[in-house]
């Protein structure tokens, strides 16, 4: 009784502060309706005064839209990790390997998608990391799961603007109510207030659950629930516990409902170190004894478990503000333009629409109105003829043209997008190189919002690795490539980042540097990549162009930049070159030259 009473008087003091956090940001969250709206090409119109104009637009020239999509950017950072100390070196090769492989594991591309629009529309976007214990394959238990957060997903704590010095922040979690139930293992009859589904299906079938993540004395803490229903209190949300007997302190197994002893409760009791049942070997590194000490002080070695101390949640922002916790909206700075677009394009077209042709006919006289090509008017002398005529009313829309057009340079000019960074004809542009410039020039000025995404996956790496070192208790398998292109398979240990103190205490080194890969990132643009390796052959980086060593370390460069049929050419390069080197053997320098031209010829054929 005294438990249920604890776990509901937690409840409502999260409540409590949940409520107070969400009705701080209340106007934020009504903000973020508004752009997503706009960036959908929403048809209200707002009087000078902020007011909804009664009047709507019957015509949107979507130029947030426009620019948000011209700014899209399917680029995805590489990590790059720096070991503090040289002799972590291998150890930072290594992060790096294994970081790559999640990032082709998960689906970044379809991550990557949505946060470059979600970011500029609303000034930011957060990934949270998680750990599914329900994944990894049949010698591991569990892996790295990356969910996209909304930023009206996230409520932070009032006043605080930056992750790293929140005391707690809350997180909104629209979930299935069969999956909750499974996962927690207690009914849940409420629904969820936040749900806004017109479907009576959708809203039986899913709530929201609300997680407090906080700050607590022995790491992140996380408190959740769904209406009045407690799923889970945990204080260091990501510590290893076991059920330990309160009769007799046996740890119980899983499957174990009542303890050997008789006892029938149990407690949960968090775990701090483990023991290895074997000795731990190590590449490059000492071995961890499974036993350590010796004689009668011989006892089993306790190796700390891993404990995060940081939010698993990574935030991107678009540009950074003072004073704000997302960034800079694109969409909020093209409000104006785009409201004063929406009101000349509306009158633009009534005026189109408004005017026409009219015929003038002697008084008395009309046209036959049917489908047929000519039209009939019967005429009683000559002079009616000369009274027939056409008039045109068409009034004059270049000055609101003119208008809508400068609003439309004002609002990229104020993101600092041209014609030529669009790919547009770009009339100030004479040359191909003018315009290289010009978009150049024009992705200076974007260049804070890439620095700001690569900060973000810089801090997105470092979570992931800690992630690691937290929860992944298998060694991992890592894939990696050596100078030649060819496949190197290594594994990921957390115990090869276990290093003793002073006082021969062991403790888990997590102290590297991660940012990110600029090299990287153009590798992972193939074409561009084919280009420049083309470029280096011909200008001698691989050696004499045409000499059978050039040849070979080309394409073993095409190979490993998934070139078609690079594979292939290497091989027949490689047998050539050994018939070369046979021929020589055997016939002297003449054999050798001879052997080496007909590599050449058979290159060139």
């Amino acid at each position: 009784m005294e438990q249920n009473q604890t776990v509901q008087q937690d409840l409502a003091f999260w409540k409590d502060r949940y409520e107070k956090a969400r009705n701080a940001y209340a106007p934020e969250l009504e903000e973020m309706e508004r752009r997503e709206r706009l960036y959908l090409g929403e048809k209200e119109i707002r009087t000078p005064s902020g007011t909804t104009a009664a009047k709507s637009a019957t015509n949107v020239r979507n130029i947030v839209f426009e620019l948000v999509e011209s700014q899209i950017s399917s680029i995805i950072p590489q990590p790059k990790v720096t070991a503090v100390n040289p002799q972590n070196q291998q150890n930072a090769r290594k992060i790096e390997d294994k970081l790559r492989n999640e990032l082709d594991r998960l689906p970044m591309e379809v991550l990557n998608d949505q946060q470059e629009r979600t970011t500029p529309i609303q000034g930011g976007s957060m990934i949270l990391v998680e750990w599914d214990s329900t994944g990894g394959g049949h010698c591991t238990a569990g892996e790295i799961s990356l969910r996209l957060l909304h930023p009206r997903q996230v409520i932070p704590q009032p006043g605080v603007y930056e992750l790293s010095e929140m005391d707690y922040l809350f997180v909104e979690l629209t979930q299935s109510r069969e999956a909750l139930e499974k996962r927690y293992g207690v009914p849940i009859e409420e629904t969820s207030p936040l749900l806004e589904q017109e479907d009576p299906i959708a809203q039986q079938e899913l709530v929201t659950q609300i997680i407090a993540y906080y700050r607590g004395e022995n790491g992140i803490g996380r408190f959740s629930w769904v209406g009045d229903q407690v799923l889970e209190d945990l204080e260091d949300y990501l510590a290893r516990r076991v059920r330990v007997c309160c009769s007799c302190g046996r740890t119980l197994q899983p499957w174990e409902r009542s303890c050997g002893c008789g006892g029938t409760k149990s407690r949960e009791k968090i775990l701090r170190f483990e023991t290895p049942g074997t000795d731990i070997v190590r590449e490059g590194r000492e071995t961890i004894p499974a036993i350590s000490g010796t004689g009668a002080s011989r006892h089993p070695t306790l190796l700390p478990y891993y404990r995060m101390r940081r939010y698993p949640i990574v935030l991107r922002r678009n540009v950074s503000v003072y004073g704000k916790f997302l960034g800079g909206s694109d969409v909020q700075i093209l409000d104006d333009q785009q409201n004063t677009i929406k009101k000349l394009a509306t009158k633009v077209e009534e005026k189109l629409l408004k005017g026409g042709s009219y015929v003038l006919l002697p008084r008395g006289k009309t046209i036959r109105r049917t489908d047929e090509e000519l039209k009939v008017i019967e005429l009683e002398s000559p002079e009616q003829k000369a009274m027939i005529d056409v008039l045109t009313v068409q009034a004059d829309v270049s000055r609101d043209m003119a208008m809508l057009e400068q609003n439309y340079q004002w609002a990229k000019s104020t993101l600092g997008i041209n014609d030529s960074f669009q790919g547009k004809a770009d009339d100030t542009a004479v040359s191909g190189k003018a315009k290289e410039f010009a978009a150049n020039q024009s992705a200076g000025r974007l260049e804070s919002k890439r620095v700001m995404k690569q900060a973000s996956y810089s801090e997105l790496f470092e979570v992931m690795f800690q992630m690691l070192l937290c929860c992944a208790d298998e060694p991992r398998p890592v894939l990696s490539r050596d100078v030649h292109g060819q496949p190197v398979y290594s594994t990921f240990s957390k115990y090869d980042f276990l290093e003793r103190d002073a006082a021969g205490e062991w403790y888990y080194n997590d102290s590297y540097l991660f940012s990110t890969d600029v090299a990287g990132t153009m590798a992972g643009n193939r074409e561009a990549m084919w280009q420049e390796t083309r470029v280096n052959y011909r200008d001698g980086a691989f050696g004499t162009p045409g000499s059978p060593q050039a040849l070979l370390m080309f394409w073993e460069v095409m190979e490993s930049l998934s070139y078609p049929l690079a594979a292939q050419m290497k091989s027949q390069m490689e047998d050539l070159l050994r018939q070369s080197q046979m021929i020589g053997e055997s016939g002297g320098k003449g054999g050798e030259e001879n052997g080496m031209s007909r590599l050449r010829v058979q290159n060139e054929n």
